[in-house]
């Protein structure tokens, strides 16, 4: 697997030209996220689909 270095270079050079430094940083913290969120369910931190339905009917509720 390539470091970190690496990913970052080749997660730049597949953005469009004309990026902006801020869309740059948008792609890295996007990326943190996805890759924090898929370390939580290699963990068994995740949260069962039935249990996300069970706490999204009660937002849905008035």
């Amino acid at each position: 697997m390539n470091g970190v270095k690496e990913q970052v270079i080749q997660m730049i050079q597949s953005l469009p030209e004309g990026v902006t430094l801020d869309d740059i940083i948008a792609e890295l913290y996007f990326k943190l996220q996805v890759d924090a969120g898929i370390k939580e369910l290699d963990d068994g931190k995740g949260v069962d689909h039935k249990e996300v339905e069970k706490r999204i009917s009660k937002w849905l509720t008035i």
